[in-house]
């Protein structure tokens, strides 16, 4: 690739964010290393306007670097608690962990130390350095993968390695030597609003003078999706107990695994199993519950549903106390702790019926 064509690149992208770019995100005033940090994670397969808002609760309750190490895992949780992919957050819980060990309390400028965190991976490593700091680093996230494969013509799934090499090699080959992060966030923006998945905008496009899908009628096909499969199916029952006092039992999830360390509802693979955890923990009727409708919730690599089983003025045994692994929580504990995002849904509707 010639200069002409890096420069041309790069110039037009930037002349491009100048006029309809994002320059408002709260992540951006200021761009300190924090925060620039948390936002990368949290938009990590995550749109814009959903993660605003989570991430000024979560810069208000834990500011810098030294508050998010020494907050429990329990509040983590609760703040990020209807984002998804929790395992964002216990990464960057932590890491923040490990900054206050290793570096400080503060995040590293420094490209290999950062990649050492959990949760930073070379992209994101790329955009906290050039956005916090401006040093000259490439990012390639899915919107920079999808600008480059219809702009050069790449065939072939961005997530093969061979095809991500290339990616790479372009991405920084591409770098200006100033205004890297202005630059960064011209790439996301980009992609994300104009060079979108569908539908998009090339009549309005700066690039579309050089770019080859364009001229060669292959902006459709580009770039390649990954060779699908149908998502396997799976199911679970969930226990919606409520006490006398209108509480609701609680499960903590395994430390490992789907919504990890989260609280839930007692959570079953079977009928069977549902009904000896019942009549292990409970003095009650386990067949006076009522099935209510069930929840269909997809993760990334299997679909689950949820049958829930609702019992009110449930009889606890004497055991069933506050431990490590299961909680009555009263309505005003659930908004503090982490919860899943349907079962959050589920108890709000209870509750709210009743």
């Amino acid at each position: 690739m010639s200069t002409p064509a890096i420069d041309a690149f790069s110039d037009r992208l930037l002349a491009w964010f100048d006029v309809c770019g994002r320059h408002d995100l709260p992540w951006q005033h200021p761009r300190a290393p924090y925060r620039v940090w948390l936002s990368e994670i949290m938009l990590q397969q995550t749109q814009v306007r959903v993660v605003v808002p989570y991430f000024e609760r979560f810069v208000a309750a834990l500011p810098d670097v030294a508050a998010l190490a020494a907050a429990d895992l329990d509040t983590v949780l609760a703040l990020w608690s209807g984002l998804g992919y929790y395992a964002r957050a216990r990464n960057l819980h932590a890491a923040a962990r490990l900054c206050a060990q290793r570096h400080g309390g503060e995040l590293p400028r420094d490209y290999d130390a950062l990649l050492a965190l959990p949760g930073i991976g070379r992209s994101t490593a790329g955009a906290i350095l050039a956005q916090a700091w401006g040093d000259r680093h490439a990012i390639l996230d899915g919107n920079v993968k999808r600008v480059l494969c219809r702009y050069h013509g790449i065939a072939g799934w961005p997530g093969q390695p061979a095809v991500e090499k290339r990616l790479w090699t372009l991405a920084e080959a591409h770098l200006p030597h100033a205004r890297l992060p202005d630059y960064t966030q011209a790439q996301m923006d980009f992609g994300a609003t104009l060079c979108t998945r569908a539908d998009p905008a090339c009549v309005l496009c700066p690039l579309q003078e050089d770019c080859v899908a364009l001229r060669e009628a292959r902006v459709a096909e580009l770039p390649t999706p990954k060779p699908g499969k149908p998502l396997p199916e799976r199911e679970a029952y969930v226990l919606l107990l409520r006490d006398a006092d209108d509480r609701v039992l609680l499960q903590r999830r395994p430390p490992t695994g789907v919504w990890a360390s989260l609280w839930s509802l007692p959570q079953s693979e079977g009928q069977e199993d549902a009904r000896a955890w019942f009549e292990a923990h409970l003095d009650d009727d386990y067949d006076r519950g009522e099935a209510l409708d069930a929840i269909d919730h997809g993760f990334t690599h299997y679909r689950l549903r949820l049958q829930p089983l609702r019992w009110h003025r449930v009889a606890a045994r004497a055991r069933v106390r506050d431990n490590d692994d299961l909680r009555w929580a009263t309505r005003a504990d659930l908004a503090a702790l982490g919860i899943p995002a349907p079962v959050r849904t589920l108890l709000e509707t209870q509750l709210r019926q009743s």
